[in-house]
């Protein structure tokens, strides 16, 4: 592997755009994660910083420019590839490197530099971290990026959790190692929402082993909310606000090993969401009065939720039962997300909601439709992302 750290050339006052992508004058920025029991640092995150004494250093103007100037995908994989070539060559890498993922971009594809730096193999274990805003973007994209960042040994974090309460229903269908609480869940712990995000975050830690990250943690008072709230990790300016790479930390170096191991292949299904389904719970002939039935209460458990995401086959597959507009069958749910490229003689729909789920397959024609449905959480997150694998 080529360990080049491609050094960026001397920014221009003014720089533009173009010139920070043709200098590569991105220099990021490195904040620490710290063990909120021993106050070791277990790893950093990049913050993405264009060139210093410019209108392009901070990340505000940056990615506006960026967008504008319609190059935002570039930018992002620049940012990803300056983040990895600096933390290798650091002094001592560290354990764990968090880098951001724009969800706006994920469905381009990775550069060759990136690509390299890590299918070479990484003196860290990179956590690759998506917002909420990423699933009903570019789901697919998602999704195969997720698998090719496990298939790479390294681990996946959900951010921003909390901010907006869609982001819960996420959680099984990507089955992050982190999840990272936001700020504002410290800001006002007593209220019925933080309540609410924490306890389904603790049960989502507890069942798939995922460690939780606390945000913005400024005080001792900050400190010991965090660990109220459930988080065993943190970071903030109580810990160290972002710096260079080469500042000197106090590393865990067991941290990465203590994320879950990655698992190859777990985002990607190799059978339809109807075979996913039908792998856990037996069919049945069904009439088209039950295939109704059933959707009637995928349709129940949407309208208990107003934080609901919907993935669904098109409907327009000719199946008794299912000749339905999307819009009738996921009701209110928060993110309908449509597959462009259903099965064809199948059907399926899914609701995932916070903590729960229910999923509906049917499949059909040449004799009686078969009807199947699954309302266990983590095999209802396989039919989903069976569906989602199919969708641009």
């Amino acid at each position: 592997m080529n360990r080049a750290v491609y050094a960026p050339m001397v920014a221009p006052a003014g720089a533009t755009i173009d010139q920070v992508l043709s200098g590569r004058l991105v220099q990021p920025l490195f904040q620490p994660i710290v063990d909120l029991a021993t106050r070791r640092v277990v790893g950093l995150e990049a913050l993405a910083r264009g060139p210093a004494g410019t209108g392009l250093e901070y990340p505000d103007r940056l990615f506006a420019a960026a967008r504008e100037a319609g190059c935002l995908g570039d930018l992002d994989l620049l940012c990803s590839e300056r983040s990895l070539e600096l933390a290798i060559a650091a002094p001592q890498p560290p354990p764990l490197l968090f880098t951001n993922a724009e969800p706006a971009v994920l469905d381009q594809p990775l550069s060759p530099r990136l690509v390299e730096l890590v299918s070479g193999g990484l003196p860290f274990r990179q956590v690759v971290e998506f917002t909420e805003r990423a699933l009903p973007a570019v789901p697919g994209s998602m999704l195969r990026i997720a698998g090719r960042t496990q298939d790479w040994g390294n681990g996946l974090a959900l951010d921003d959790v909390g901010v907006d309460p869609m982001s819960l229903a996420f959680l099984p269908l990507i089955e992050p190692e982190v999840i990272k609480l936001d700020m504002s869940l410290l800001r006002d712990p007593g209220s019925e929402h933080t309540r609410t995000v924490c306890a389904v975050v603790r049960a989502e830690a507890e069942r798939t082993g995922a460690l939780v990250i606390a945000e913005g943690i400024e005080t001792a008072d900050d400190l010991a909310t965090a660990r109220l709230l459930g988080a065993r990790w943190g970071q903030g300016w109580f810990f160290g606000r972002p710096g260079g790479i080469e500042q000197p930390h106090r590393y865990d170096m067991t941290a990465a090993g203590m994320l879950r191991p990655p698992r190859p292949g777990f985002h990607e299904t190799t059978g339809s969401a109807y075979d996913c389904a039908a792998a856990v719970a037996a069919p049945s002939v069904a009439t088209a009065d039950d295939i109704a039935a059933a959707l009637g209460r995928l349709r129940d458990v949407v309208a208990a939720h107003d934080t609901a995401v919907v993935v669904m086959s098109s409907a327009d597959v000719g199946l008794p039962g299912v000749a339905l507009p999307p819009a009738e069958l996921a009701g209110p749910g928060r993110s309908v997300i449509v597959v462009d490229r259903p099965v064809p003689g199948e059907f399926a729909a899914v609701a995932v909601v916070p903590g729960g789920g229910f999923a509906v397959g049917v499949r059909g024609p040449g004799g009686a439709a078969r009807l199947v449905t699954v309302d266990h959480l983590p095999h209802v997150a396989v039919v989903a992302r069976a569906l989602l694998n199919r969708h641009r």
